[in-house]
């Protein structure tokens, strides 16, 4: 018996200088140190008399876990048969040996014995191990999603490098580190079909929250009434993250159109019957709102497609074209230069840097067609790493630098909000634009 304690002494001695107080140290493999053969006790003792691995070794030993959690054994909690020798802290009540915490389940290694108690079994250096493992593994996870992001996030853009989307991205990117345990938001431009591109990169990546995307209205909202060989389904491959910002449109015309106002633009159009229009691409914001104002106001106009925003303004310039819906951001160096003329934008209220321009509600009431961008992520994201994510943005959004780019630069709303809220927009988007384009019968194949 006095061989069998000196040696259980001996490896616990061995393993308490081995494992730090925290917990079990991690070898280069990254699994834990085996620990010696030992079996731990459940037994009265002061805090102050506990060895600084005691919670270690009772986490990884099984028995004596409720005592070493708690600090000290609560009231009548003694020793599953086990006497400790001298020197280890442990303080023994005489005459109580054999018997076990009143009300408490026999500890992992011990057996029952009759009358309630539990007798100890001996657990060796692989079980200890393995045991020791199981308990360090969910304390782990769990920082590993709290502390989202531990590594660079991957933002992928479903736009070419240049434009406006990939300014707004960018200047994220710029302020983003700082409210991101200082890692960094890396764009990756994938442009193409409609945005549906970067969209399934997105909706097949992995929901650990490092693969984000710029979201916008046709890859997020109707590409798939667009391209019904599009491999997801909007309303369901992503998860919200954050709604950064909203930008209106302004109707823009040549400047030599005899017209200085939407309701002369109206007249023109009916009476002329042969106008044509310019837009960047069929599904975009321009090109919906454009035979949206068509629609309602009962104008016929021939579209002409382009295949990008820079040959759009070029053929309003050159006066090829007769109108389009541009972003504010583009058309107001034309405007201000006299090149172009703004007859109305899009939004709901005035835009600051065109104060003379009316919004199209006024001769439209309850229009309002917006490019939109936000963050989502893909579907299955878990709650706490989008709250985490959604903070960050959010943060970003705050930032000086950011609110420049966007609302001096680019004539944005800012937005921000919940990930609800941002859901609950993209359903409202979706249920705008959907009748439109399956009533003009509107495909990008």
């Amino acid at each position: 018996m006095g061989q069998r304690v000196g040696t259980l002494a001996a490896g616990i001695r061995e393993a308490a200088q081995e494992i730090p107080a925290n917990g079990l140290r991690v070898l280069e493999t990254g699994l834990p140190r085996p620990v010696a053969p030992a079996v731990l006790p459940t037994r009265h003792r002061d805090p102050s008399d506990r060895l600084p691995t005691a919670r270690a070794m009772a986490e990884g030993a099984g028995c004596g876990m409720p005592a070493m959690l708690g600090g000290h054994c609560p009231d009548r909690l003694v020793a599953c048969g086990w006497s400790p020798p001298d020197g280890l802290g442990a303080r023994p009540r005489p005459g109580r040996s054999g018997a076990r915490c009143a009300g408490a389940p026999a500890a992992a290694g011990c057996r029952p014995m009759a009358g309630g108690g539990a007798r100890m079994m001996p657990i060796g250096r692989r079980q200890a191990a393995m045991l020791a493992m199981a308990a360090l593994a969910a304390p782990r996870l769990g920082r590993a999603q709290g502390s989202w992001p531990e590594r660079p996030v991957r933002l992928i853009l479903p736009f070419g490098a240049g434009g406006a989307a990939d300014t707004l991205a960018r200047s994220v990117a710029n302020a983003f580190a700082p409210h991101a345990n200082g890692q960094s938001l890396v764009v990756e431009n994938r442009g193409g079909a409609g945005g549906t591109i970067a969209g399934a990169a997105t909706a097949q990546a992995r929901p650990d929250g490092y693969t984000l995307m710029l979201a916008d209205l046709g890859a997020n909202g109707i590409g798939k009434e667009l391209q019904p060989s599009v491999p997801y389904d909007p309303a369901t491959a992503f998860t919200p993250v954050c709604h950064l910002v909203n930008l209106p449109l302004a109707f823009v015309v040549p400047a030599s159109l005899p017209v200085d106002d939407i309701a002369g633009f109206v007249a023109l159009a009916r009476r002329r019957g042969d106008m044509v229009y310019a837009h960047p691409g069929i599904g975009y914001a321009g090109h919906l709102a454009q035979e949206f104002m068509n629609r309602e106001l009962g104008l016929k106009m021939t579209p002409v497609p382009y295949r990008s925003g820079a040959e759009v303004a070029r053929s309003i310039l050159a006066a090829e074209t007769e109108s389009t819906f541009m972003t504010v951001s583009t058309s107001l160096p034309f405007i201000r230069e006299g090149k172009a003329k703004a007859l109305a934008v899009s939004s709901k209220a005035p835009v600051p840097q065109l104060p003379n321009v009316p919004p199209m509600a006024t001769v439209l009431p309850g229009f309002e067609a917006l490019v939109w961008h936000g963050i989502v992520g893909p579907a299955g994201l878990p709650p706490e790493i989008t709250a985490a994510a959604n903070r960050a943005f959010n943060a970003v959004l705050a930032d000086p630098a950011v609110r420049e780019a966007a609302v001096t630069r680019q004539a944005a709303e800012i937005v921000g909000g919940t990930p609800d809220q941002f859901g609950r927009f993209i359903q409202a988007e979706i249920a705008r634009w959907t009748p439109l384009i399956r009533s003009l019968g509107l495909r990008a194949e």
